[in-house]
This record gives structure tokens, sequence and C-alpha cells, in this order.
């Protein structure tokens, strides 16, 4: 980097962009940039001596621009967008820049339709807590750092790598870990023969002497095909709840703490593990952030303090509020995703009634899964649906919330505008209740609080 003038961030507020400006900015470069709406992200961002603007205007640019990073997520009918192509500057996606950060030392990507994030921040937790260099740029914010960057040194980096636009094939892992490939992101693919073809691209991306992990839930079929992609020094191992090559066996479950046993390919083994973070899906993604944590010389017993310090991920089976009412936040918005928490609710909360409040996210999404999002959500006791949140998509004719509600069987189900939601729960009294998907729900989180007892 030159260092003469700012790097500018076109949707800075994004957890992803968020992380690298942070890294940029940790490292003396002059950062600014602009996000459509304040976020308690954006405002940490400003608090850190980061310039945030929240108005789409050219004006509010500085003159001295070094370089511009965006993000997918900003249409191309952005007046800053158009400045800056109108004036033929070079602007750099956040995925290649993340590649061209990472690709310069020993790194680990976790890739995966769901996982990635909470795998990602356990490794990352395991490394930080036993001091080691690392720095990782995560999917969500670790509530140990409160910060989704964490920069301790260089010696490793950890990513989050994305398979939305096929960001993850800017990378070039030494140590990755593919944790599940369900259908998603079929705006982009097509299909899911093309989106397993893009994980398969990934594969081939680790760098030859690596280690590649596959998750427990991909198919043999599906592995056989990944694996044909990785060079052959690639060394490459199954993780997760059962037979395996890394596995792992969970003893108790008692409100929320897991206990469990693991035992890896080489014959290590590791009795009586425990963390905070219910559910069998969990428990396999901390599997795969053991046997990196191995991988790089953590002792057995430093990742055993080191996974009961763990306090978790903002929005991923978060509690916000435990007293005789229980609030969880989960950032969950895809069925599979929706199964796995819901099966962890009820391993914390047996004999109690659950109410799910869900937010569809994406247009897309919502009708490409809405037959199987209705399936899942109709295992809840209680269903509420609030309006879909569109993020960077513009409405389909004909899908909304009530594409799934009216495929849903529970008598127990109804649709709840958002600004009605606090009253409907005065009135309901729920007991359990847990806030699901990517959107806004989790804005709501404070006024809900404050009418539970």
């Amino acid at each position: 980097m030159s260092g003469k003038g700012y790097i500018y961030f076109l949707g800075i507020g994004g957890i992803g962009m968020s992380a690298i400006a942070r890294y940029f900015h940790l490292q003396g470069e002059k950062v600014c940039g602009y996000d459509r709406t304040p976020t308690e992200l954006t405002e940490e961002l400003i608090k850190e001596g980061i310039p945030v603007v929240f108005v789409d205007d050219v004006s509010s640019v500085p003159d001295n621009i070094s370089r511009v990073i965006w993000t997918p997520a900003i249409p191309r009918t952005n007046h800053i967008f158009r400045h800056f192509v109108e004036r033929g500057v070079t602007m750099h996606k956040r995925s290649a820049v993340l590649g061209e950060i990472t690709s310069q030392y020993p790194n680990i990507a976790i890739a995966g339709t769901h996982g990635k994030t909470t795998t990602g921040t356990i490794v990352s937790h395991i490394l930080a807590y036993n001091k080691f260099p690392v720095t990782a740029f995560l999917g969500g914010v670790s509530v140990n750092y409160r910060n989704n960057f964490i920069h301790l040194g260089n010696q490793w980096m950890i990513e989050e790598a994305d398979e939305y636009d096929q960001s993850f094939l800017q990378l070039n892992p030494d140590i990755a870990v593919i944790t599940a490939v369900d259908a998603d992101h079929l705006d982009i693919y097509g299909s899911r023969t093309k989106m397993l073809e893009g994980y398969a691209a990934f594969a081939g991306k680790v760098r030859n002497g690596g280690l590649l992990l596959l998750g427990p839930h991909i198919t043999e079929s599906d592995r056989n095909f990944l694996k044909k992609s990785v060079h052959d020094s690639v060394r490459v191992l199954n993780y997760g709840h059962g037979e395996g090559s890394v596995q792992c066996t969970i003893r108790t479950s008692n409100s929320g703490w897991m206990g469990f046993d693991y035992i890896d390919e080489q014959g290590r083994k590791a009795a009586e593990l425990s963390m905070r973070l219910p559910g069998q899906h969990n428990i396999e993604n901390a599997t795969a952030a053991i046997r990196i944590a191995l991988e790089l010389g953590i002792s057995e017993l430093d990742i055993r303090e080191a996974l009961l310090s763990f306090k978790g991920i903002r929005r991923r089976f978060e509690w916000l509020h435990e007293g005789s009412q229980v609030l969880i936040d989960d950032y969950a918005h895809h069925p599979e995703e929706l199964r796995a928490a819901i099966v962890a609710l009820r391993q914390c909360y047996p004999n109690r009634k659950l109410l799910g409040i869900f937010q569809p996210h994406l247009f897309t999404r919502t009708r490409d899964f809405a037959q199987q999002f209705a399936e899942v959500l109709d295992q809840l006791d209680d269903i509420i649906l609030v309006e879909l949140y569109p993020a960077r998509e513009e409405p389909l004719e004909g899908v909304s919330s009530y594409t799934i509600l009216d495929l849903m069987k529970n008598p127990h189900r109804a649709f709840v505008r958002k600004e009605d939601l606090v009253e409907s729960l005065k009135k309901h009294h729920p007991d359990v209740i847990a806030l699901l998907g990517a959107g806004d729900l989790s804005a709501m989180q404070d006024q809900i609080i404050k009418i539970l007892r």
C-alpha cells in the first residue's frame, strides 16, 4: 500500500468488510467508508477512528483516494459506486482483497453452507486464548473479544471462505474446512450441481502439503467429487459425530453445556471436554476446530481450557435473557440451520414450550426453499413470521413471508408485523423465545427483553 491516500470501503458496515477495514487501520493506513445505515458495528468503527458516512452523496468522498474496496451487496445504482465507475477508478472486491492479504501467510479457510462462522470463531479463540500469533477475519462477532477481527500476529491467518459469488476461489489456504454443501445461493449458481463444482474448485485451492477437513453430513459421493480436485499431497480427513477420521461423541448436555470426547486419525484422545454451545452441529464444528489446533501444535490441555472459556458468537445461539422466560438469538437462515437450532433448543429446554420468531432472508432463498422452511418451522410449538428481509435483493412477485406461512401445518402459526411484535408477545407470555434469521430482527432485542420476566 502507498499510504498516501484513503482506502475507501463501499459497504464498510458488512461483517467481512469491517474486519478488513480494521486490518488496514491497524497497519497504519487511512481508512474510511460508506454504508446505508448506522449499526452497532459502524458505531464501533467510528470510535476506533475510522470515518463512516451514511449518505449516498459523492460530496462525502475524500479527494485523496488510493484504493476502493467494495462488496457486491452494494447496488450498482449507488451514486458513490457510479462516481467511481464513471471516473475509471479500479475497484477491488472484498473477496479479492481478503485473498491478497491472507495468501501472503500460512492461512486457514473455513467454508461451507453453514457452520463456518462458528467453526472459524472456535479455532480462532483456541489460538488467541493461548497467545498464538494469529490474525482472524471472522464472519461474526466473538463474544469473548467483542469483535469480528483478532490480531495477535501473522504467523497464521484465519478467514471465512464465502461461497457467495464464488468469493472463496480468491483464497489459497494451507488448511481448509468444508463444513457442509447443502444447496444455497442458487440465485448465483443456478443449481446445486454448479454450487458443488464451486466447492470442488475451492478444494483444489488448498496448497500442496496442506490439510482439508470435510464435514460429517457431506455424502460419500459428494466427498469423492470434491476429492477429485485436491492436490495429491493434500491430506483429506472426514470429521464429525460417529464414524470418520476425526470423531466426537457427546456424553452430556445440561443447560447448554455440552460434554464430549474427541479422538482423531492419529489416535489422539481428549475425554470429557466441555463447551457452552448446544447442539450436535456445534460439537461437530468444535471437532474441526480441535483438529486444526492440534495441527498447529496447541496441547490438549490448552484446548480444553480454551473451550471452557468460550463465550460464543453473537447471533449464534446467543442467550440474550435468562430468567423464568428465556430469549435466544440465532442467525439460522437456511432450512438445515433452522433444523439444527430447533434441535439444540429442545436439547436445552426439553420440557418447555418453544416460540420461534422467524424472519425470512432473501426473496430467492424464500422462493427456493419455502417447503423446507415450512416443514422445519412446524417443529416449533408456536411460530411467528415477520416481514421478509430483502438484503441486497429487489422484490419477487408473489414471494413473501406468507409463501412459507401458507405451506405450514402448525395450528399455532401467525404472521405479525414487526411494529406489533412486542405487543403480541405481551399478550401471549411465551416461555422460551428464539429470534431466528439473518435479517434485522435482533435489533428488537432490547424492546423484547424489557417485557420479559
